[in-house]
């Protein structure tokens, strides 16, 4: 194993988005690690079940659903923000734009608004960006604009929330297989050129931004906030 087994014994961890995809495998990573993990999104009933995750079905576009949820959990130990959408080149009509910014952006603050009262010195929030923070991108605007705008965001609770003992960092994937992407793997004449211009020469899985997530929020990234780490194969530096 990576970590020791016991890495989050005694310790909540709240996974929004955590039903599917990176965030599915941030839940079960944190809970193979000894943690209690309250993991919500849509689909929950759906969800891999595992001993130490309990699943919640919320919808972050229904008002009140976040506050109602959060208000169950009397303490968290580490937030992990992985809710998000891309709707493509639909982002380009304003209904669809403002959709996928009220999920991928907004709700994110109102989750770690909402969840600091419940945190301690020690806690620490992790957000998902993406390679999209780095650059543009013509077929889904509003997710390149939402994921530049959690680099700032991150940055932005890092320095409030420091004064608190609570970190913030991101982690930034880069093409990696989920749902979300499962689509454009299979055009080959699509994923074809990006897999030549990944440096590690294939594509990421889950696992390996959640191993990212993990280091974040453990004690080994103490002096670590307001950071936004690539987990990309190096996709960056091509």
């Amino acid at each position: 194993m990576t970590f020791s087994a016991d890495l989050f014994a005694g310790r909540t961890i709240v996974v929004t988005g955590g039903t599917s995809g990176i965030g599915a495998a941030s839940a079960h990573g944190f809970a193979a690690l000894g943690a209690r993990v309250l993991s919500c999104g849509l689909g929950a009933s759906k969800a891999p079940a595992m001993p130490g995750i309990e699943n919640h079905e919320v919808d972050v576009l229904v008002p009140g659903a976040l506050e109602a949820f959060l208000a169950s959990v009397e303490a968290i130990d580490v937030l992990v923000n992985c809710t998000g959408v891309s709707r493509d080149r639909g982002e380009w009509s304003k209904a669809v734009f403002d959709e996928v910014m009220a999920i991928n952006l907004t709700s994110v603050m109102d989750c770690c608004r909402l969840a600091r009262p419940r945190m301690q010195v020690g806690s620490a929030m992790v957000n998902i960006a993406s390679m999209y923070s780095t650059f543009g991108a013509a077929d889904r605007p509003a997710y390149a604009a939402s994921k530049g705008a959690i680099v700032q965001l991150t940055k932005s609770l890092a320095q409030e929330y420091a004064q608190a003992g609570i970190r913030v960092n991101a982690v930034a994937p880069g093409w990696i297989v989920t749902p979300l992407s499962r689509g454009l793997f299979a055009d080959e004449a699509a994923s074809g050129p990006i897999l030549q211009r990944i440096p590690a020469g294939r594509w990421g899985v889950s696992d390996e931004v959640a191993d990212a997530i993990i280091f974040l929020a453990s004690d080994a990234a103490r002096y670590v906030t307001g950071a936004c780490l690539p987990v990309d194969g190096g996709y960056l530096t091509s």
